[in-house]
Order: C-alpha cells, then sequence, then structure tokens
C-alpha cells in the first residue's frame, strides 16, 4: 500500500497527466498578460506548464484596475497582443463588459485577503480589528495602496465608511509592486495591499491581516482574450493554474485555490 504523501504525489502526477493527455503544436506560443496579484504562485508553475506541454509562454504585466495606460484594460485597447489575461475578477468583469474576453472562459484561479505591508523586520501591528485598523493608519506618517481593485475597494469604500478618509496619508501607486517598494525604502510607513503581493515582494513583511468587517478576500481570475489564435494551449494554461496540482504553489503564494468555473 503506497504511504499518504507518495499517495498524494502519485495523485498529482495522475492529474497532470490527464491534463496535457491530448498534445498542442510544438509551435504553439502563448502571450500572457497579468497583474501582480497571482505573479508568485504563476512563476513556480510556469516552467511545469512549459516543460509538460513544449508550449513557450511570454508574459507581460500590467494593472488589473485603475486608470492610466498600464492597466491590462488600457494596454489591449492600446493594441498589445494577449492569448490569456491574469487579474482581479473586478479588472476581468471590466474586459468582459467591453468585450476582450472569449466568452466562457473565465476561470476563477485563487483568492487572497488584504493585509499590511512593513518594512522587514518591523513588529506586527493590530489591524485585526476595526479599532485596531483605524489607530494604525490614522497614525502612520504615511500610507501606501495600489492604484488598482485593492486600493480602490480601500480608498473608495474602507476610508470613508470607517470616516476616517480625511485623516489618512493615502499615497496610491500605479502598481502594488510600487506600493510595497515604498515601504521598503522608508517612503511609506505601511501598506494596505494584497498579502501575495506583499510575501513576494523584497524589504518587507507581513504586518497583520486587515479585520473581516473591512476585508475583501480578492479573487484573480483567467480567460482567454477575445481573437486569440492559440484557444487550445490558452485554455491548457487556464486549466493548468486552477488544477489541484497547483494548489500548493498557490498556497505557498498567499493565496487560497478557488475552482468554481464562472458559468
Amino acid at each position: 500500500m503506497l504511504r499518504p504523501m507518495r499517495l498524494h504525489a502519485t495523485v498529482l502526477i495522475a492529474a497532470v497527466a490527464t491534463l496535457f493527455a491530448f498534445p498542442i503544436a510544438a509551435s504553439a506560443q502563448l502571450k500572457v498578460l497579468m497583474s501582480g496579484g497571482f505573479s508568485g504562485p504563476y512563476e513556480q508553475l510556469l516552467p511545469e506548464f512549459e516543460r509538460s506541454t513544449g508550449v513557450k509562454v511570454s508574459t507581460a504585466s500590467g494593472a488589473s484596475q485603475g486608470t492610466g495606460p498600464q492597466t491590462i484594460r488600457a494596454q489591449l485597447a492600446a493594441g498589445a497582443q494577449a492569448d490569456v489575461v491574469i487579474l482581479s475578477s473586478e479588472g476581468l468583469a471590466d474586459l468582459a463588459a467591453a468585450g476582450r474576453i472569449a466568452t466562457g472562459t473565465e476561470t476563477d484561479l485563487a483568492q487572497t485577503p488584504l493585509g499590511i505591508a512593513v518594512r522587514a523586520g518591523s513588529p506586527k501591528i493590530d489591524v485585526g480589528t476595526v479599532e485596531g485598523f483605524k489607530r494604525v493608519v490614522t497614525s502612520a506618517k504615511s500610507v501606501s495602496a495600489p492604484g488598482s481593485t485593492s486600493g480602490i475597494f480601500v480608498r473608495d469604500h474602507v476610508l470613508p465608511r470607517l470616516g476616517i478618509a480625511d485623516q489618512v496619508r493615502l499615497k496610491t501607486t500605479p502598481r502594488g509592486a510600487e506600493a510595497a517598494a515604498m515601504v521598503a525604502s522608508g517612503e511609506a510607513e505601511l501598506a494596505i495591499m494584497p498579502i501575495s503581493e506583499i510575501v513576494h515582494a523584497p524589504g518587507v513583511e507581513v504586518g497583520g491581516i486587515l479585520a473581516e468587517e473591512i476585508q475583501l478576500h480578492q479573487v484573480f481570475a483567467a480567460a482567454v482574450v477575445a481573437g486569440s489564435s492559440q484557444l487550445d494551449a490558452a485554455k491548457r494554461l487556464i486549466a493548468f493554474l486552477a488544477s489541484d496540482a497547483a494548489a500548493a504553489a498557490i498556497r505557498s503564494g498567499g493565496m487560497e485555490p478557488v475552482r468554481a468555473r464562472r458559468p
């Protein structure tokens, strides 16, 4: 009889083998345009996908939502070529409404809560209660946040609802990596952003996770871009990222798998 660990590994190998049972043309190449929230698991998983399928993948980045030319929506509108997009579910809904997504290909991959990024080596802080969060952010000399989905949620919903919008020195950045970099450099005292972006950002660490009353469990999802000439390979990549074989990498990246396929 197989031991539990060997049995688990056997199940994962079988899942991957089944996933890739049907061949893809050796010349297939995919272009992925993605936001930072899922980048930690993606970077771990992509080499196995390429090795197993022979498909080569090039990856570019953009913000899930917000303003300016760096957003995924703006890049696609400007003519950027992509076969697959990976971004927040809110950003994906915007793309679908704009007719940028192949109908029926939207797939939720993982979710992550919002937390506080502090400079590496700093003590943990109390943001697990609403009152604790209010004390922390109103007393901070400066607070950074991405100008994308998580920052929009904090700026437009959390701070006004708590009545502290005028008391928080909030600085938004185009991307989460830039918000974290402000904390690492000392330009900002803390940042409010997805845990999945904090755990792999240099120079920062998780200081705390926001209270449920003001929490956004941000879902990151993938879809095939409308008009892609690599439909089969694109669907295969999305299926791999949503498979059981991806769960360990997703969890190590500060996220939880989400297996519910959208109707």
